[in-house]
């Protein structure tokens, strides 16, 4: 069975950083994308950013200089460093990584800043 466990998130200052982790389970997911969505309060969940697997990167324009996606192969985990956080970022963010016929997510985890 496949699981996507996330940690990290918090309540944070405007300005502050946070590092967001979702380690998958049940299968490797060496050979294709993983990334982060996330959903605000009264929204619909938006794509953050994605790494593929070659390691290239694509970043949604309100985040870009600010946040990074990375990805352990080894530890079949994918990061989100966010940095310069602003209360707009507030959201429940959610991994997922894909396999060629299904998308799996993680748990979501709260991430809060506060003005």
């Amino acid at each position: 069975q496949v699981q996507l466990v996330q940690s990290g998130g918090g309540l944070v200052q405007a300005g502050g950083s946070l590092r967001l982790s979702c380690a998958a389970s049940g299968r490797s997911f060496r050979g294709t994308a993983m990334g982060w969505y996330r959903q605000a309060p009264g929204k619909q969940r938006d794509f953050v950013a994605q790494v593929s697997s070659s390691g290239s990167t694509n970043y949604v324009d309100s985040v870009k200089g600010r946040f990074t996606i990375s990805r352990d192969n080894a530890k079949n985990t994918v990061y989100l460093q966010m940095n310069s956080l602003k209360p707009d970022d507030t959201a429940v963010y959610y991994c997922y990584a894909d396999s060629i016929s299904s998308r799996y997510w993680g748990q979501g985890t709260q991430v809060t800043v506060s003005s």
